[in-house]
Formats: C-alpha cells, structure tokens, sequence
C-alpha cells in the first residue's frame, strides 16, 4: 500500500493482471481524475482536493508515489511500458481496460447515471478511449499526449502522422465516435504552443467529433493563448491546463476558467 494522503482513503483495485492503489475523497457522483506523466503531483492532488468538494474523486496511483514530480524518472518506464503504449499512433495500451472497470465501481459505489473521467497529458487519450464504455458520460482530455512521438523530432521521422494521431485503438476510436453520434460530448484542453499536445492533435479531435467535440475556448481554434508576449505571461511551452500552470491570481485567468468550465460540464453531463 502506497503513503497515505491527508484526506483520501486508500485502497488496491485489481482487474484481470492489473493492480493499483486509488486514492478516493468526496461525496456526490463519481469522477476520474488520472494524473499525467510528472506523476501524482502536488498540484494534482491540489486539484483532486477541489474537485472533491463537488464529487467523488478517484484518483489511481499509476506509478511512482504520491506527491513525485519527475517526468525524467518515469519516461524511460511509460515508452516500455504496455500499459501505456505511449509510442503507438494506434494505441493498444492495456491501461485503458483497467481504467474501465475502475469507473464501474465507482458508478455502482456512487450511483447516478454516469461518471466523468479527467485524463491529461498521457492519460487525455485515455479519457477518450473511455467515451467507448457506457459509463462515462463526461470524458474530459486536457493536453492529450500520446503518442509522445509527436514531441520527438527523430521520433516524428520514422513515425509519420505522429502529430495528428489520437494514440486510440480503431474499435476504440469507432466505440467512441459512435458515443458522440449517441450525445455524449468530449471536452478538451490545450495551450496554443503546446508541442507535446500539437495543434494537428487538436484538430484531429474536432474532424473526428464535430458538434461532440467541445473545446474549452470555443472561439479559439487552438487553444488558450501561450504564444510569444500572450496577455497570461504563460511561458511558450506551458502544457498542463489544470495543474502545472494553474494559479488562481488574477482570479478570471484562463488556467482558473478552464477548471470552472471542467466543473460545470461535468455538473451538466451528471447531473
């Protein structure tokens, strides 16, 4: 059993050959909240602690421990690592099924008609492959970043369409795009100058949902504003919306927006 977290109950979820601990506070209907590639952050943890003032967080221990901050440290294990598939344009990460069995429980524990679920960075895919499972009513994927080839130039080379790719299986992909057909809407997240979550990725998103595909920002084709001399003082390469680059002074910037609109969809979409 990893640490405990002031505040969370702790406990192992296993389903098939996977086995996790996952941290869960709050009362109301259930959300998923997968952290990104740094590991479970402060800052995630920061942002679980809000959620749960609204929702049920479940919040799954990937890898490493609570409150590790290294993305250099995990890397080397997310490109090998099955679960994740993090080099596929195809996707095929075992993760993912995990992840659906997660959301189960928490419906059947918390009730209600469905559950949200927030990915972001190598989890954003994961947030839109879980649109497939009739369960996930509110899919929110902040800064998608799989297939980390994109990020790579050598990598990009040798794996072409890298950018552009949605890191999904094809039965995924179908299982989600025939979601949307049904009404359910994914929201997504990104800086306009993010390389590990390109702009192709985006755009890819909007092709391949249409009127599902609900972006943050509606009136920006890209993304928050992270370009040279933006009006937010945000550095070129900010990439995590809803953590990393989150700050609540001035309280109408962008980063304190976006989880004000995460939180209202997910109220719209559960209820």
């Amino acid at each position: 059993m990893e640490p405990d977290i002031p505040g969370f109950i702790g406990f192992e979820f296993t389903d098939g050959d996977i086995t996790h601990t996952v941290y869960r506070r709050g009362t109301g209907r259930a959300v998923l909240l997968m952290h990104e590639l740094p590991g479970m952050t402060p800052a995630c943890i920061e942002y679980a602690h809000e959620l749960a003032q609204m929702f049920a967080v479940y919040m799954p221990l990937l890898f490493g421990k609570p409150y590790d901050n290294n993305d250099v440290k995990f890397l080397p294990h997310i490109c090998i690592s099955k679960e994740f598939a993090a080099l596929s344009n195809g996707g095929g990460g075992t993760l993912v099924g995990w992840l659906r069995a997660l959301g189960r429980k928490a419906l059947q524990d918390c009730g209600g008609p469905g559950i949200g679920a927030i990915g972001m960075c190598l989890t954003g895919n994961f947030a839109i492959a879980l649109m497939a499972d009739e369960t996930v009513l509110a899919p929110v994927a902040s800064q998608p970043a799989l297939p980390i080839t994109a990020a790579v130039p050598v990598l990009r080379a040798v794996m072409p369409g890298a950018r552009a790719a949605l890191g999904l299986t094809p039965e995924q992909l179908a299982a989600a795009k025939q979601r949307a057909a049904q009404g359910v809407p994914l929201m997504c997240l990104r800086f306009s100058n993010d390389r590990i979550s390109p702009a192709e990725r985006f755009d890819a998103l909007r092709t391949t949902f249409g009127t599902a595909f609900r972006p943050f920002l509606r009136h920006s084709t890209k993304g928050i504003d992270s370009s040279r001399d933006n009006p937010y003082g945000l550095k070129q390469n900010a990439h995590s919306v809803l953590t990393g680059e989150y700050n609540s002074d001035p309280p109408d910037n962008p980063m304190r927006q976006a989880r004000d609109a995460v939180r209202e969809f997910l109220k719209e979409r559960l209820g």
